[in-house]
């Protein structure tokens, strides 16, 4: 699943390519039967939220879309490609096009529905107007484990597994640790950290987290395999310790950390 640093580089690529231009919208498999609604008019404006995409056509007129596990955009310029696979969605003009296929949801929201869906969700950390405050209200009144918290939409928007680990990890913190123990002062190095991640990872697409100093290469670029501490090394030895990167299930997905710097 995208994570928020991946649907925010969309909504900016999105954006740049169609805002305040006249666009056709069409779903050549009928996978988005509403697309002859949005046909022929102004994009105003793409926006996003955690992992949600707002692509707005009038108040009334917001295209929202969810890419779940197995959504995602192409793009590139004139002319369109061939129509193949699970199509759902086309945004065009004369010069540019992306094709949407999957994805969770793809539906016109009015803007009261809008609104309750931003209201839903927790502060975003690449949103400049984002409050963390919020945040750390929920974190520190919980007893659920902050590995879950951090993949609550409503406690923090845009967090996945990927940065759930990674975060933890730098933190050192024990994804099974209570939030109500993690701290304010922990929780706004979370905050800050995340911000600093997903901003450098809408450059490179890939969610780099490890330090230079922590690599088995400290020098020249950084290799597939040295990206992350501990999301899906399990089985490795940690980079920092040398022990072995433990997993386990949590809340229906997988959650990595070092059992040494992450101790309980």
């Amino acid at each position: 699943m995208p994570e928020g640093n991946e649907i925010h580089r969309f909504a900016e690529r999105h954006a740049a390519a169609f805002r305040s231009k006249r666009v056709h919208v069409d779903s050549p498999n009928g996978g988005f039967p509403d697309a002859t609604i949005l046909d022929r008019r102004v994009l105003r404006s793409v926006e996003a939220v955690g992992k949600h995409l707002g692509y707005v056509f009038g108040r009334d007129l917001i295209l929202h879309v969810h890419l779940g596990m197995y959504g995602d955009f192409r793009e590139g310029k004139m002319p369109l490609p061939p129509k193949k696979g699970a199509l759902r969605l086309r945004i065009y003009t004369k010069t540019d096009w992306i094709e949407l296929r999957g994805g969770t949801d793809t539906s016109i929201f009015s803007q009261e529905k809008w609104q309750k869906l931003l209201a839903r969700l927790g502060p975003d950390p690449l949103r400049e107007d984002a409050d963390p405050t919020k945040a750390f209200a929920v974190i520190e009144k919980r007893s659920t484990p902050i590995g879950l918290l951090l993949m609550d939409q409503s406690v923090m928007a845009g967090v996945g597994n990927i940065f759930r680990a990674e975060l933890l990890y730098r933190a050192r913190i024990n994804p099974g640790r209570p939030g109500k123990e993690v701290g304010l002062t922990s929780f706004r190095s979370i905050w800050k950290d995340t911000r600093a991640l997903m901003k450098a990872a809408m450059d490179d697409r890939r969610i780099v987290t490890t330090r230079p100093k922590d690599r088995p290469h400290r020098r020249g670029p950084v290799l597939d395999d040295e990206i992350h501490y501990v999301y899906r090394r399990h089985g490795k030895a940690c980079f920092v310790c040398g022990s072995t990167i433990a997993r386990k299930d949590m809340g229906g997905r997988t959650v990595y950390w070092c059992p040494v710097c992450q101790k309980a």
